[in-house]
């Protein structure tokens, strides 16, 4: 399979010269991407496919969203999420990939990137009310870090405002429910089927 960033900017430029619905243009991206999931968690395709899948989803959303702001159209979502890598870790495939999924499911999401301190964790919830705050982490070092943001939620009185999910190639099950993490998705695919679950049970 091929994902290509240009054509998919190229096609989705296309569709609005050509007066398609840029909702339903996004929703076409998104659908796709969502099949790319789909084959991923199957075993059917690998993480080249769903990072290239998720690049091509980005580039060509990206102009379909300017339009839909343009317009004064809102999408539908399923709720807001918050995600970024905790503090000291700069890893960002495993968290963009999460971030991509979520947002074909439905999701609104507030990427705050890499390296992201435990008081950004919190601004954030000021900022944009999510329903949920999802961290990610890749190294052993800095698994800790997620513990602390939902120490810090706690001392604030804020830890009952959110859901917190976790994940990262340093986590795992056990470890998210030792730090009081309401849940934890091993693949990103899955990160999908557990945010919808914290958003109904919240």
């Amino acid at each position: 399979m091929e994902y290509n960033q240009t054509d998919a900017t190229r096609w989705a430029t296309k569709a609005i010269e050509e007066g398609i619905d840029p909702l339903e243009a996004a929703d076409a991206l998104i659908d796709g991407v969502k099949e790319v999931g789909y084959g991923y968690a199957r075993g059917e395709l690998f993480l080249p496919d769903l990072v290239g899948a998720a690049n091509a989803m980005t580039s060509g959303i990206r102009p379909l969203e300017q339009e839909i702001s343009r317009r004064g159209q809102k999408r539908k979502t399923a709720g807001m999420i918050v995600i970024g890598t905790v503090l000291g870790d700069i890893h960002d495939i495993g968290k963009a990939l999460v971030a991509t999924m979520l947002t074909a499911g439905g999701f609104s999401i507030i990427d705050l990137g890499v390296d992201v301190s435990p008081d950004r964790f919190l601004s954030s919830l000021d900022e944009h009310a999510p329903d949920i705050l999802a961290m990610s982490s890749l190294l052993t070092t800095t698994a800790p870090e997620q513990r602390k943001v939902i120490e810090a939620l706690q001392r604030q009185r804020l830890r009952e405002k959110v859901k917190v999910m976790v994940g990262g190639g340093a986590i795992t099950e056990e470890f998210a429910r030792s730090i009081g993490a309401d849940g934890y998705a091993p693949t990103a695919p899955e990160s999908v089927g557990l945010a919808e679950r914290l958003v109904k049970g919240k």
